[in-house]
């Protein structure tokens, strides 16, 4: 039997946190070892404080150039290859070159798509002609294809299509391994020939089903540290049916030590060498879509922590703000801030900061108010300002000033 605090403390640390951040510049082999930590980085479009991707790595590393991710991930040089690619490995999301071929099952999946399926499959021709312009063209915006397609005559392209269906059908292309993302310019997608943007030898490696999903099951196990299947299957969104023999398969392998937790109503299994830290170690803000706190589920099983990400909700609604980050203060979840950027008046706004119950209030403040100095400095802001909503909001204005 495991206690519910050695597994919160198990999950913390696997996840990087509690580690001496870099004394001096975080480097590229500081990313890499990071990734094979973490694997993933969750892509979001929601740009208020800073875009999704950027957020664990500051959260473990501490600050860093945000261009050393956008050139591991959208650029590529002798001297630099390329280190991360896109896929729906979890959401949307940022992992390692080298494992674009253990999602080549999900690929076949998607052959027409993970949306819009209909559209696609009615639209064989415009796939070719996609395929046709960006071949041409090299890497290319959705926009940018179908501009080129429209200026060319309409006979050598068959019917015309609807405006829209373009990016269906190149995103279509994309989950099927068909294109990937070559860079991304203001966030927007330019798409080109997987075997153009990736090494030759992870395009032609061929991984089956069963060993694939083996393998993502043990990474997410590792990354997670202790878990449920549950945990495991969404960490790259498995099915039931792929992750039970899986897991099964793990355990007689002794790469998984099945054991129950104090409290879990459902079997966990324990990383195999996974060391049981003896105290909570682990300070930082966390983006809603951080990998210690994606699944929603698991955040409230290991922390005793009720989290929603409000985007969609009606601003009277809301019960705590837009946009907000969970604040982990010595491997627990103490409280939460709201957070935007205002570029413009270079200043990082805490629109609302909030303490969990039972927490004293003095010490998050003070703690929150580094993370939230060294936040502000990493994003190129001049000052922190504090809002009105929430229990906090007195003593994290003092905190600011010291």
């Amino acid at each position: 039997m495991i206690t519910a605090a050695q597994a919160r403390r198990v999950a913390v640390a696997a996840q990087g946190f509690g580690e001496a951040k870099p004394a001096g510049a975080v480097t590229r082999a500081h990313l890499k070892r990071l990734i094979a930590r973490i694997q993933v980085l969750q892509l979001d479009s929601v740009s208020v404080a800073v875009r999704a991707h950027y957020a664990p790595v500051f959260s473990r590393l501490g600050p860093y150039d945000r261009d050393l991710l956008d050139r591991a991930a959208w650029s590529h040089s002798a001297r630099s290859p390329r280190l991360l690619v896109e896929y729906w490995a979890h959401e949307a999301a940022l992992m390692a070159v080298d494992d674009w071929p253990l999602m080549r099952w999900r690929m076949a999946e998607y052959e027409h798509g993970r949306w819009g399926r209909d559209i696609v499959k009615r639209n064989g021709k415009l796939a070719e002609d996609i395929v046709a312009a960006i071949t041409e063209l090299g890497p290319a915006t959705a926009g940018q294809i179908e501009a080129h397609l429209e200026s060319e005559p309409r006979g050598r392209k068959g019917p015309w299509w609807d405006r829209s269906d373009t990016k269906w059908v190149a995103e279509a292309l994309w989950a099927s391994g068909v294109l990937t993302t070559a860079t991304r310019i203001g966030f927007a997608r330019h798409y080109d020939l997987t075997e153009r943007v990736l090494p030759p030898d992870v395009v032609a490696r061929q991984v089956g089903e069963p060993d694939a999903v083996r393998e993502l099951a043990l990474r997410a196990a590792t990354a997670l540290g202790i878990a449920t299947e549950a945990d495991i299957r969404d960490y790259f969104r498995l099915s039931a049916r792929q992750v039970k023999p899986a897991i099964a398969a793990l355990v007689a392998d002794g790469e998984l030590e099945p054991v129950e937790v104090e409290g879990w109503a459902a079997p966990a299994y324990l990383r195999a060498g996974q060391i049981v830290p003896r105290r909570d170690r682990g300070t930082a803000l966390l983006c809603p879509f951080d990998p210690l706190i994606f699944f929603r589920p698991r955040v409230e099983r290991l922390f005793g922590f009720h989290y929603r990400i409000e985007i969609y909700t009606p601003a009277p609604k809301r019960q705590f703000g837009y946009y907000v980050w969970p604040f982990l203060l010595d491997g627990r979840l103490a409280g939460r801030v709201d957070l935007k950027a205002d570029r413009a008046a270079g200043a990082l706004h805490v629109l609302g900061a909030f303490t969990e119950d039972g927490r004293d209030r003095a010490h998050v403040a003070a703690e929150l108010a580094a993370q939230l100095k060294q936040m502000a400095g990493w994003l190129g802001l001049a000052n922190v300002v504090v809002g009105e909503r929430g229990d906090l909001v007195p003593q994290l204005r003092t905190a600011l000033l010291h």
